[in-house]
């Protein structure tokens, strides 16, 4: 299928709407990642050798730290999604999947205004690119 502008088959109120969310979920996650740093900065440090404390309190510090690591490191992620989104908005690619080109539905940009494929391709990705783990440094 050949590639067209999305802004040919949405119209305003919807091309508009998806810009909204896409700026309201960009400054959700702007906050939480500004929350994260303020947070690692006010964490304390584990207990030293000749502190109080023990094992599983130092254990448990770590699991959260890195809990927090990974909630950041998906905002992030996310926020260059959106970033790319933007980027196709603005070339004329928004909407269009990466896969097969056809149009991406108005009800998935809805719920996932930064999808880059149909669901279609989107399932089939998934089942050859399963997700990776991630692991706290």
């Amino acid at each position: 299928m050949a590639k067209s502008d999305r802004r040919e088959t949405l119209d305003p109120s919807q091309w508009r709407g998806l810009q909204q969310k896409l700026d309201q979920r960009e400054a959700e996650l702007r906050a939480e990642v500004r929350e994260a740093d303020a947070e690692g900065r006010e964490t304390p440090e584990a207990p030293g050798p000749h502190e109080p404390g023990d094992a599983a309190d130092s254990g448990d510090q770590r699991f959260q730290t890195g809990m927090a690591h990974v909630d950041k490191q998906r905002d992030q992620e996310e926020l260059m999604a959106i970033e790319a989104a933007r980027a196709r908005m603005a070339d004329g690619t928004y909407g269009i999947c990466v896969d097969c080109g056809g149009e991406i539905p108005f009800d998935r940009l809805q719920a996932q205004p930064a999808a880059l494929r149909c669901i279609a391709c989107q399932s089939a990705y998934e089942k050859t690119h399963p997700p990776a783990p991630r692991l706290a440094m």
